[in-house]
């Protein structure tokens, strides 16, 4: 189906891999040799528009090559679904969860080992609802990750997600770096240029700020994005600043290079549905009181609607102790590594809320294999709209980008 797609002309040129096929998913890609690719393909060729049901995306690499991505999830693959019993389950309770998965078009299968007693039933990979509901169920298992695009069986490698001329993954460390809130074009500029000193090119700035208390500073909103705008023509730097909702998504595509979408906005469906068709790299920070896997199944959302560009984003969690503003889970990063090819980021900002901790924090994150770090700086922070107490002024910012540069040598990391 996919050589049949591609025109002649370009067949001589290229060669099809179908290089796996996970459960539900098939990939195929196009390798597309040509030294004037670079001048045919700036957006995705309209002959593999019309492919119902593949997700199609190209990226170019050093070898004057093009590779071209093609993924689809499969219909009628088999997943398998255990779903074990108490060891008090009556037969009737065992008959009762049968009927259930029969009257759904199920075959289920009892499959008894000593005193343990479970039921085996091949699915589509859809959730089966209510399950637990019924009387003698114990747990549930599924052989296979939930999320299906996010985890590491879809893609052996690990994902490089190209912001402007700047990678994050593969051995490249990012620093994100800018105001809790964007405040001025002055403000502004001067961080600007402490980036460009610092050979940083990615600046965070929030033009909308969702907070706890309607009360507490929220952003200049369409105004800040104006501002951003500003900085970007006169600086170069690349923006990246959160869209809160659907309606704000058209205009902030405009002005930033990254989009974030906020820990309160990570199970914000409609919104992760809507950044799913674009192709901007998205952010995607962890809920404060969220699991690892509801963190990848909100990735699920926005790679589902075919946006491959997603990188994850842990910013500390609620726990019972109350001395820092959260706390930060850097077990998670490893975590996320091994389930996932995503890249992983840390912000030690909204982790710990206090200054003193950002610089250990951040040495921390690159020490346990994260993809780079957000955080919050501001020439006064005393004077910050918000979070000031947890910005590092540029003093502290130049000290601790000379502490990532000595540790990134040690692990053979690039700063960028």
């Amino acid at each position: 189906m996919i050589w049949q797609c591609i025109p002649a002309s370009l067949k001589k040129m290229g060669t099809v891999h179908e290089h796996s096929a996970f459960l539900s998913v098939q990939q195929v890609e196009f390798y597309l040799y040509s030294p004037f690719v670079k001048f045919v393909f700036w957006e995705l060729p309209p002959f593999f528009s019309a492919m119902p049901g593949w997700r199609v995306t190209f990226h170019k690499n050093r070898f004057a090559c093009v590779i071209i991505h093609f993924s689809r999830v499969m219909t009628g693959m088999i997943f398998v679904m255990l779903i074990f019993m108490k060891n008090s389950a009556s037969s009737g309770d065992i008959s009762r969860v049968v009927a259930h998965l029969e009257e759904q078009g199920f075959k289920p299968e009892v499959i008894t080992s000593g005193d343990s007693r479970m039921i085996q039933v091949a699915t589509d990979g859809r959730d089966i609802p209510s399950l637990e509901a019924f009387d003698g169920v114990n747990r549930i298992v599924h052989t296979e990750p939930r999320f299906r695009l996010a985890s590491r069986e879809f893609k052996k490698m690990d994902t490089v997600v190209e912001v402007g001329d700047r990678k994050i993954g593969g051995g490249n460390f990012c620093v994100i770096a800018g105001p809790c809130a964007v405040e001025s074009i002055e403000i502004a500029h001067e961080i600007a240029m402490v980036l460009a000193r610092e050979n940083l090119k990615l600046m965070r700035g929030g033009a909308f700020k969702p907070r706890t208390s309607p009360y507490s500073f929220q952003g200049l909103g369409y105004n800040g994005l104006e501002l951003l705008a500003e900085i970007r023509k006169k600086t170069g730097v690349l923006i990246v600043t959160e869209a809160i909702d659907v309606e704000s998504v058209d205009r902030v595509e405009k002005v930033a290079e990254m989009i974030q979408v906020g820990s309160r906005n990570m199970q914000n469906f409609s919104l992760l549905k809507r950044l799913g068709k674009i192709s901007k790299p998205i952010l995607l920070k962890r809920g404060m009181s969220s699991t690892i896997e509801e963190l990848l199944l909100a990735a699920e959302y926005i790679l589902s609607g075919g946006n491959n560009n997603v990188v994850l984003c842990e910013r500390g969690i609620r726990t019972f102790d109350s001395f820092t503003r959260n706390t930060l889970d850097l077990s998670a990063v490893p975590a996320l590594k091994e389930l996932s090819h995503l890249p992983v980021i840390v912000d030690p900002s909204h982790a710990t809320g206090r200054r003193s901790f950002i610089q250990p924090m951040s040495r921390a994150a690159m020490a346990c294999g994260a993809d780079g770090i957000l955080i919050e700086i501001h020439p006064h922070p005393e004077h910050a709209f918000s979070d000031g107490g947890q910005t590092l002024d540029l003093t502290e910012f130049k000290s601790l980008m000379g502490e990532l540069h000595e540790l990134a040598k040690i692990m053979k990391l690039k700063v960028n």
